[in-house]
């Protein structure tokens, strides 16, 4: 990676990560309390991942956020190291995380309203954007799409362990 790039692009990105999660964690659970009846009414057929994201306490949110902020602080350090592969990888999770921006704006659109992290969501976009547009002179299409479906996978399977650790902890 360019020397630019890792000042623009790689040095930044844990400090929107943690942005973008303390707005979700300020007002998660209590979003998820006073919305769920709604929520499940309107959209039966996410029921478990609704219940799911109901028990999931401020802590054990926060504990999962540490958990997925310090993979991103490996990664970094790697990138910054200049390890094998570290711009494929980042790529992949700094696409994972635009794509998951993108689906809290979603999310809003279809409940037609505020939804936990929607608000950084919006203010983080020229960010996602110029990553996008940076990842795509670097690589092929084929590359991009290959690594960001890596990079969503890789996203899936962390925060499913990662909700794991905090109900874990919790003593749920």
């Amino acid at each position: 990676m360019s020397a630019l790039s890792i000042l623009y692009l790689v040095l930044p990105f844990p400090l929107i990560f943690i942005l973008h999660d303390a707005e979700e964690m300020m007002v998660q659970h209590r979003w998820m309390l006073t919305h769920r009846e709604s929520l499940l009414s309107r959209f039966p057929k996410m029921r478990p991942m609704l219940i799911h994201l109901s028990s999931l306490s401020t802590k054990a949110f926060s504990i999962a956020a540490l958990e997925e902020l310090v993979v991103l602080l490996l990664l970094t350090c790697h990138v910054l190291a200049d390890g094998a592969y570290a711009m494929e990888i980042w790529s992949a999770l700094f696409m994972a995380f635009s794509i998951h921006l993108l689906v809290h704006i979603a999310q809003a659109v279809i409940v037609k309203g505020y939804v936990p992290g929607f608000a950084t969501s919006l203010i983080l976009l020229p960010y996602a954007a110029y990553g996008f547009y940076s990842i795509w002179l670097a690589m092929s299409v084929t590359e991009l799409i290959a690594w960001s479906a890596l990079g969503i996978l890789i996203m899936i399977v962390n925060l499913w362990f990662a909700h794991w650790i905090g109900l874990k902890i919790c003593g749920k």
